[in-house]
């Protein structure tokens, strides 16, 4: 129990520290710490990251950097794609899901590593408004593609979310954050939704993991002013990349144990 609130601790802090990276983690930590099966951990997985992210969100709505309408339109996109996503799931085998999943971590920490490009288009006005002409399909399609993602792996995708909010849809990095904390929890819900009705649920792992991750989501909401994002990025996607490989190992060597 002591390794689920920690791990569930960790989770939380990245969440609200970085608007996402913690639900990336949040499978594997189900998996491999917890003990569940692939089956369980994913529904497991995406309850803990939406009720950590709407937590995480509080302080942030509180100091006005969530963007609601694009939150609306990007996450409801998320949550159609959602039950998508979870069909195809249903249809692999766990090891298969696996897999994939590494395989999006890799992309994930490379993406972390990248750091900043050019912004590709700007929807957040001046004034505070939104330039819905050119943000609309942008939003509707990344909402689509983080869904779909959300729902086949039980990440929540805020390590997505935020490299398409500020290269694509031109939002501030904070505002980024705070934003793409809501859309998580939205899409979170969803996948839970799809995923939950054939799941053999552990009340008290998930509870306790939860606990933990909302606790640490708090925590580190209100520290992240005073925290190098960038630095903490860098090192977190070093991590990834580690999880990835540990992760890819064990569904390659080990297929039996990830089916539970």
């Amino acid at each position: 129990m002591v390794t689920v609130l920690v791990l569930g601790a960790v989770i939380g802090v990245l969440l609200g520290l970085l608007g996402g990276g913690g639900s990336i983690l949040a499978l594997p930590a189900l998996v491999y710490g917890a003990g569940l099966p692939t089956a369980s951990a994913i529904p497991a997985s995406l309850l803990v990251v939406g009720l950590s992210s709407a937590f995480a969100v509080l302080p942030r709505r509180r100091a006005g950097q969530v963007r609601w309408g694009i939150a609306g339109v990007f996450g409801g996109a998320g949550a159609v794609a959602a039950f998508g996503g979870a069909a195809i799931n249903r249809l692999l085998p766990p090891q298969a899901v696996l897999l994939g999943f590494a395989l999006l971590m890799v992309i994930a920490g490379w993406r972390m590593l990248a750091g900043d490009a050019p912004s590709g288009g700007s929807c957040a006005l001046p004034g505070g408004g939104v330039n819905w002409r050119g943000c609309l399909p942008k939003a509707i399609t990344a909402g689509l593609l983080v869904g779909l993602l959300t729902g086949l792996f039980g990440v929540g995708g805020g390590f997505l979310i935020i490299p398409a909010l500020v290269l694509g849809l031109g939002l501030p990095m904070r505002t980024a954050v705070g934003t793409s904390l809501v859309i998580v929890a939205v899409n979170s819900a969803a996948g839970f939704a799809a995923h939950a009705g054939g799941a053999d649920l552990d009340p008290m792992i998930i509870a306790s993991f939860t606990l933990a991750a909302v606790a640490g989501s708090l925590a580190a909401a209100r520290l992240a002013p005073r925290v190098d994002a960038v630095r903490l990025g860098r090192w977190f996607a070093y991590f990834v990349f580690a999880v990835a490989a540990f992760v890819a190992a064990q569904a390659l060597l080990d297929p039996a144990a990830v089916s539970g």
